[in-house]
């Protein structure tokens, strides 16, 4: 059986949150009690907790809020680091593919013709096809270039940049 899950209600003691993470996502996301008005904080939820206990229990004040998890910084050797570690599981399946598919194969092109195997040829074809996109993808750079250095050159006519 499974029980619908209800509410947090700030102004019922036994809702409290048992972590400090738990008390500022209810105190952001809670249902606003009269108490706390619309801005809606940590402080304000802790406030209108102490007025609902009683009088015999001495009020706790609110744990300070964990420090934020530092944030990782992305840095030119770690992305060099896993381009590397892709490129050399690339490299491991493309050898086990050369190595499964032996079997020659007869091949034409432009009047050319022989044997090769399937795998090879497989793998002349895919590096044929990644040099045609290098090849397209430098002269598209090589144009945007020229282009900015266009507009560069006509935002400073008097200075002559290299």
């Amino acid at each position: 059986m499974t029980e619908t899950p209800r509410r947090f209600d700030p102004t019922n003691p036994d809702d409290a949150p048992t972590s400090p993470y738990a008390e500022a996502a209810d105190a952001t996301t809670g249902p606003a009690s009269a108490e706390q008005g619309l801005g809606t904080d940590v402080a304000a939820t802790t406030a209108g907790r102490a007025d609902t206990t009683s009088p015999e229990e001495p009020t706790a004040q609110a744990p300070a809020p964990a420090p934020a998890p530092d944030t990782r910084q992305v840095t030119r050797a770690g992305m060099v680091w896993a381009a590397v570690a892709c490129a050399l599981v690339v490299l491991i399946l493309l050898i086990a593919f050369i190595l499964q598919n032996q079997e020659y194969v007869q091949v034409k092109f432009f009047g050319l013709e022989g044997s090769v195997p399937l795998g090879i040829a497989l793998f002349i074809a895919a590096v044929g096809g990644g040099v045609l996109v290098a090849i397209a993808g430098a002269a598209r750079i090589i144009q945007l270039r020229l282009a900015a250095h266009r507009v560069r050159r006509q935002a400073s006519p008097g200075t002559r940049t290299r």
